[in-house]
């Protein structure tokens, strides 16, 4: 077969040799053969027809009607999962191994003969024209507090034409968390893009009773800083995409930055806080020809910031206990049949009454759940300890492992006044000191030494042990390396 280097050769041959002859001789190609190329003026990979006959029998041929028919008809079928129903209807006629073959079948078919695929358009961006933002979840990162896993998501903000971003650590995709993050994009930002662009937020949102309260709270929002909205269209993230491309390339380079540092955990908040500032102004370092660009054109902020909290009046029921996002949270009896005020920040709510707040209570995240302190009713719970036994929150008045363990075992022991005595002792964790009580439960069970509100007394202000430390031995993880090499060996 002649190939394009020897036509090559010959043609610089046939411009210093006497003869074709010698410069086809030269070249390796008989002397006819190169007078037809020159002839011809075509390279030999110009003159090879292409095949248009099979090479071997298509082995989908009889059933590709059937086929065909299903890939017209149910939109999103995997190959995959047709193979497998093929393989069903005609048991021993294809083997594991023509899945592929059906595969590039498939494709083809699909390249030249199924629907359209969807088009993205690049879109070009503007200086100062567009904000866009998203939440994105960051619990994966492995990322501890003070050692405990710290599950949390990122409101993520970016200026699509720099790429300038910041982001607020939040818990739920609640109207607070965006309103706050949002005006903390805004003002460290010190200007406002024309528009604002998210995905459709009154399904992203937490769901509430009335969905035309989130669209009023999200216009005011936008309307004190003069900010137009635009929301993608369902299910397609695509749109936008310059939100969803940073969240992934940010995570990233936390991940990076938490392999650099050595160390996924953090003595508190502040200090992870701290660490991802520091992270955003390197990520930004390298922006600031555009950003500059930007700052020129970013309309002016407001005189001053929206509240991060939204209010909510509300009346404690005689359960002693208020309804806040179709969740329940318990206040103190005193308050029952009172109006108070909610101010329901991202991740705490506060409780307000007669122009003074008397409580912070943690936001509960999700729906249909309960926050139930003890303290606000346990004077009343001692009153009445029948009403422990079968009390709807009942498992909430357990603060640790150790008190209900105590309430197990007065329940075996002395099961006739078992509600009353654990009540007891849950009242002077109230009144004195909740940490004491539970060393002298600790204490008592470790001991196997009966437990009563008189033994818990009489060691509440004494000197507990301090339980003995365990030491583990670090594991070699070698030994898993070897049970898998062994695996294969055996496989």
């Amino acid at each position: 077969m002649i190939t394009d280097a020897q036509m090559r050769r010959l043609m610089k041959l046939k411009q210093t040799e006497k003869t074709l002859s010698i410069a086809a001789a030269k070249a390796g190609i008989s002397e006819n053969t190169a007078r037809e190329y020159i002839r011809s003026k075509e390279l030999p990979s110009q003159k090879n027809a292409e095949r248009d006959w099979r090479t071997r029998q298509d082995p989908f041929e009889d059933d590709w009607p059937d086929i065909k028919d299903k890939l017209e008809t149910i939109a999103g079928l995997e190959t995959k999962t047709l193979f497998e129903w093929l393989q069903r209807q005609y048991p021993g006629k294809y083997s594991d191994g023509q899945l592929r073959t059906l595969q590039r079948k498939v494709k083809h078919w699909r390249a030249t003969e199924g629907e359209a695929r969807e088009v993205f358009f690049p879109q070009q961006h503007f200086p100062g024209q567009l904000g866009a933002s998203d939440f994105t979840d960051m619990s994966r990162l492995g990322i501890t507090i003070a050692r405990k896993h710290f599950k949390h998501l990122m409101y993520h903000f970016v200026l699509t034409y720099s790429n300038w971003e910041t982001g607020s650590i939040c818990f739920s995709e609640s109207f607070e968390s965006l309103k706050q993050g949002l005006q903390n994009a805004l003002w460290e930002l010190g200007g406002v893009p024309a528009k604002h662009r998210t995905d459709r937020l009154t399904t992203a949102v937490q769901q509430t009773e009335h969905p035309e309260e989130f669209t009023r709270n999200y216009r005011a929002l936008l309307k004190h800083y003069k900010i137009k909205g635009e929301k993608t269209q369902v299910r397609s993230p695509h749109e936008n995409g310059d939100i969803e491309q940073r969240h992934h390339r940010f995570k990233k380079a936390v991940e990076q930055s938490l392999l650099l540092r050595g160390d996924r955990d953090f003595t508190d908040r502040r200090e992870y806080e701290r660490f991802l500032h520091k992270l955003f102004n390197q990520l930004n370092a390298g922006r600031k020809k555009r950003f500059d660009e930007e700052l020129q054109v970013l309309n002016n902020l407001p005189a001053k910031r929206l509240e991060d909290y939204t209010r909510l009046t509300v009346k404690v029921g005689p359960s002693s206990t208020i309804p806040v996002k179709k969740c329940v949270y318990s206040v103190h009896s005193r308050l029952i049949d009172e109006n108070v005020e909610i101010r329901l920040y991202a991740d705490h709510l506060e409780l307000w009454y007669g122009q003074k707040k008397v409580d912070d209570i943690p936001r509960l995240l999700g729906e249909k759940k309960h926050h139930i302190q003890y303290r606000h009713i346990i004077d009343w719970l001692v009153r009445k300890p029948g009403a422990f036994e079968n009390y709807r929150y009942r498992q909430d008045l357990f603060p640790s492992s150790h008190f209900r363990k105590a309430y197990d075992f007065l329940k075996d022991h002395y099961p006739s006044r078992a509600n009353k005595e654990y009540l007891m002792i849950l009242n002077l964790a109230a009144k004195e000191t909740e940490a004491g009580v539970n060393d002298a439960l600790r204490y008592l069970i470790e001991q196997g030494s009966p437990i009563r509100l008189d033994a818990v007394k009489a060691l509440l202000y004494t000197e507990i042990p301090v339980p003995t430390e365990i030491k583990v031995d670090q594991i070699d993880l070698g030994i898993y390396d070897s049970l898998f090499q062994t695996q294969e060996v055996l496989s």
